[in-house]
C-alpha cells in the first residue's frame, strides 16, 4: 500500500475520484480514503495546511495503515529564477527553513529526529526515481530533482525567497513536506515529495498561486497516477 498526502482538496481530489473500491475513515479529524489506483492499494488523505497538520496526518496514516511508502504531492513556490509555473520538482531531500536554534550554535534548520540530528532529510531514491520515470512516461520534460524547503509561512516576497534559497540552496518552498518527511524518518517509512510550481520568483507570486494552483495540483496528481500505473 502506498500513502498519498496533500494539503489542499485540489491536490488529492483527482486521485480520490480515480480510486476504485473506496472506503473512508475519519481519524483525528482527517478523512483517510483507502482504495486502489490502477489496481494497486492506496490510502489518500488531505492533511490541511501547515507542518503540524501534515505531521499528525503522516503519523496517523503510518500507525493505522502501515503504508510501504508515503508520497506528499501538491504545489510549491519557486525559490530560484530558473523554475517556472508548471515545472515539476521531485525532492532529493527536504529542509525545514523555519527551525532555528542558531542561538545555541546550531546550523540553521537543524532537526532532532529520534536519536539523529540533521538539516537535510533524504528522500527515498527509488521512489524519487520512479516519480521521475512517471514524468518521462507522460512526456513531461520540465521535471527536475532538487531540494524542498518547508516552513509555516506563505512566502510571497522575492527577497524572502532569495534568502531561503541562499541559506539552504533550496529550489522550492511549501508548508508540509518537511514535517511529513520527519514523521516518516522517525518511523522508518520511505517517502517522496512531488511538487508542481504554482508561483514563480516575481512580484506577482501570490496572484500566480491563486491563478495556477488548480492546474499545478492536477499536474502533480497526473504524475502520481502514472506512478501507480507503472507499479508492478
Amino acid at each position: 500500500m502506498i500513502g498519498i498526502i496533500g494539503a489542499l482538496s485540489e491536490e488529492v481530489e483527482m486521485l480520490i475520484n480515480m480510486a476504485e473500491d473506496k472506503k473512508e475513515a475519519e481519524i483525528s479529524g482527517i478523512s483517510f480514503i483507502t482504495g486502489k489506483l490502477h489496481g494497486k492499494k492506496c490510502v489518500v488523505a488531505q492533511c490541511g495546511i501547515g507542518k503540524v497538520n501534515a505531521a499528525v496526518c503522516a503519523q496517523t496514516m503510518i500507525l493505522r495503515y502501515k503504508p510501504d511508502a508515503v508520497i506528499n504531492c501538491g504545489v510549491a513556490g519557486a525559490l530560484r529564477r530558473g523554475l517556472k509555473t508548471g515545472d515539476i520538482v521531485v525532492a532529493r531531500d527536504v529542509v525545514q527553513y523555519d527551525m532555528d536554534t542558531t542561538e545555541f550554535g546550531d546550523r540553521p534548520g537543524l532537526l532532532n529526529i529520534g536519536k539523529e540530528s540533521m538539516v537535510e532529510i533524504q528522500c527515498g531514491r527509488e521512489l524519487a526515481g520512479a516519480l521521475m520515470q512517471a514524468c518521462s512516461f507522460l512526456g513531461i520534460d520540465n521535471a527536475v530533482t532538487g531540494r524542498i524547503a518547508t516552513g509555516d509561512r506563505f512566502i510571497s516576497k522575492p527577497e524572502a525567497r532569495a534568502q531561503i534559497h541562499e541559506l539552504f540552496e533550496a529550489d522550492a518552498c511549501e508548508m508540509e513536506g518537511g514535517a511529513i518527511a520527519q514523521a516518516c524518518r522517525l518511523n522508518g517509512t520511505p517517502f517522496a515529495i512531488l511538487r508542481s510550481i504554482s508561483d514563480s520568483m516575481d512580484e506577482n507570486s501570490a496572484e500566480d498561486y491563486f491563478t495556477f494552483k488548480m492546474h499545478a495540483a492536477q499536474s502533480a496528481a497526473r504524475i502520481i497516477s502514472a506512478f501507480f500505473e507503472r507499479l508492478p
